[in-house]
């Protein structure tokens, strides 16, 4: 499919409406057309894997031509120059997160720019790093525990951000990791109860929330169930 013609699919399935719903959920409106997701995915399917075509949907600048481009584009044509490109011009939570989860996340970089990124001040590129830790921790299934405990410290040290875009995704970070085992529960736990004790509200909100999750009934029988297999 050209690039002509998904522009012309995506603007004539613009929504006004949609738009509004999306700015009241934190979405930036700003080159938004209002298309659902599953609808964009619809699309993508359509086109298959195309990596040259997938920079020219970014390039747009268009809201749901970028989720696309997060989907056709081919994690292993991805360069290092591109992720630290594209995340620098992330100006939306879903945007970041649907590059983190549809296509960085797949790259040999990941884990070396979760790292990275969780140490960088703007909001955005800051949200991309503990983004991709959770989205990692949900994905990656081969990888060994050792890999996501040095995400800990990094979580317990980003845990006084009161930015609410950077709190939920260190939040979220530290609930998936702590849920792939029994070891890594214990471990997200003990960073969860040192994190309580720091005194911002986003500190004790992020530790009290994941602690409510990973010490509960549901997760605790599930890994035990997984660890006696």
């Amino acid at each position: 499919m050209e690039y002509a013609v998904i522009i012309g699919r995506l603007n004539a399935m613009k929504n006004l409406r949609n738009v509004e719903g999306m700015a009241r959920f934190g979405i930036n409106p700003k080159n938004t057309l209002g298309i659902s997701v599953p609808d964009i995915r619809t699309m993508a399917k359509q086109i298959g894997k195309d990596h040259f075509l997938a920079q020219k949907l970014w390039s747009s600048g268009i809201h749901e031509a970028r989720i696309l481009a997060t989907i056709i584009d081919d994690p292993k044509l991805i360069t290092e120059e591109q992720m630290e490109s594209w995340v620098k011009e992330i100006d939306s939570w879903d945007i970041c997160d649907q590059c983190c989860g549809n296509l960085f996340d797949k790259t040999k970089f990941a884990y070396q720019k979760a790292i990275e990124w969780s140490n960088n001040d703007k909001e955005f590129i800051k949200r991309a790093g503990f983004s991709l830790m959770a989205y990692l921790a949900v994905h990656d299934k081969k990888a060994p525990d050792k890999a996501f405990a040095k995400f800990l410290s990094a979580i317990k040290a980003a845990a006084t951000d009161e930015r609410n875009f950077v709190k939920k995704a260190v939040n979220w970070a530290l609930r998936q990791i702590g849920k792939r085992s029994l070891e890594l529960n214990r471990e997200a736990i003990k960073t969860a109860k040192e994190i309580q004790k720091m005194y911002p509200k986003s500190a004790r909100w992020i530790a009290s929330d994941a602690l409510r999750e990973l010490t509960g009934k549901t997760v605790q029988e599930r890994l035990k169930a997984k660890a006696s297999k």
